[in-house]
């Protein structure tokens, strides 16, 4: 079964571009530098980062922008707006052996979904359409501590209550004594 990265880890491309790797990270509240779209209205900006690492010992042409990202958001999976005027793309650029580019994006959305962030990313190296690899994380997941039993009133249809809900599952196989 696929399963989706965590926003921070590293993906490896196989094949024809094994040694280059990427991942989507940095995911956070932020204002963009620029200004707020008048399309985000009433929407909360967020940041995040792609970053593209080379690893081998040639070059690889790396072309990143909008129309190859799709951010989703909330447990329906609805589309965020991405701000392609405030974005820093990856516009054709070389990323010799051992370096790195970032690319670094800005999305709006309502701020009940950002619980829920779902990033895909579908690169194009040396003109050719790679895998497409997708990152899931949140922003605001941080909640007050929480014993084993209780419950956060407000998460009961949100990711911590998954998690608390899948730990409390598996204390409750441990080994019997």
């Amino acid at each position: 079964m696929y399963e989706p990265n965590v926003v921070g880890d590293w993906q490896e491309y196989d094949d024809e571009h094994a040694g280059l790797r990427i991942r989507v990270h940095g995911l956070e509240k932020a204002e963009p530098p620029r200004g707020r779209d008048d399309a985000a209205e009433g929407l909360i900006y967020f940041r995040f980062r792609v970053t593209i690492e080379n690893r081998t010992t040639e070059h690889f042409g790396i072309h990143l922008e909008d129309g190859q990202l799709d951010i989703r958001i909330g447990t329906d999976g609805e589309s965020a707006f991405l701000d392609w005027r405030n974005s820093q793309f990856i516009e054709g650029f070389d990323v010799y052996p051992l370096r790195r580019a970032t690319a670094v994006l800005f999305a709006a959305a309502p701020e009940s979904g950002l619980s829920h962030v779902d990033i895909q990313v579908q690169l194009k190296v040396d003109d050719e359409w790679t895998e497409r690899y997708l990152w899931s994380g949140g922003i605001g997941l941080h909640e007050p501590a929480v014993g084993v039993g209780a419950r956060p009133e407000s998460a009961a249809d949100g990711l911590a209550a998954q998690v608390i809900s899948f730990l409390e599952r598996e204390a409750g196989q441990g080994p019997a004594s």
